[in-house]
């Protein structure tokens, strides 16, 4: 079975050069398409103290929880990873990587025998170091080729997802 597990965040976001308050984060948009194409189920994976809603003071918290290297508390409602053997795991690009608050998930599950397939919104920099820090942190599972998606595109991404998922397949 299939799961579509990500980590999104709404509120304040820089998109196409400025600043735009975001009432759907571009990761849960990315996800909920692909989960819709996948037929999937959806897990959003939430921090139990929300990020601040100014960009700024997001990116000042992500920076010092990726340079700490912190564990950061979450929820993920109803999921049993037991049931599932393919994962597609998204979260926004922070810092250049992983999402502290993802690193904390990975870091929390067995992942052994899992098809992991990443896929990540940014604006710019692309998947960054995300797929080798999976890599690292789920040693025993099969880590994918992953998809970027610019964030300021997320709403004309179908597409792009759907001839992801058709070289994946192949």
């Amino acid at each position: 079975m299939e799961a579509v597990i990500y980590f999104s965040r709404r509120g304040e976001n820089f998109v196409s050069g400025r600043m735009e308050e975001l009432l759907i984060g571009n990761t849960e948009a990315a996800a909920t398409k692909l989960a819709e194409t996948l037929g999937a189920k959806l897990f959003e994976l939430e921090p139990v103290t929300p990020y601040p809603n100014d960009y700024q003071e997001t990116t000042k918290q992500a920076e010092h929880e990726r340079q700490q290297q912190l564990y950061i508390a979450y929820t993920i409602e109803n999921l049993h990873l037991t049931d599932y053997e393919t994962i597609y795991l998204g979260y926004p690009n922070w810092w250049g990587g992983l999402p502290q608050i993802v690193v904390s998930f990975l870091q929390d599950n067995d992942w052994q025998g899992k098809t992991i397939y990443p896929f990540c919104t940014h604006e710019g920099s692309g998947m960054g170091s995300s797929v080798e820090e999976l890599k690292q942190l789920c040693p025993t599972a099969i880590i994918k080729a992953g998809l970027p998606i610019r964030g300021s595109r997320v709403d004309r991404s179908d597409t792009a997802i759907k001839n992801w998922l058709t070289t994946i397949e192949a």
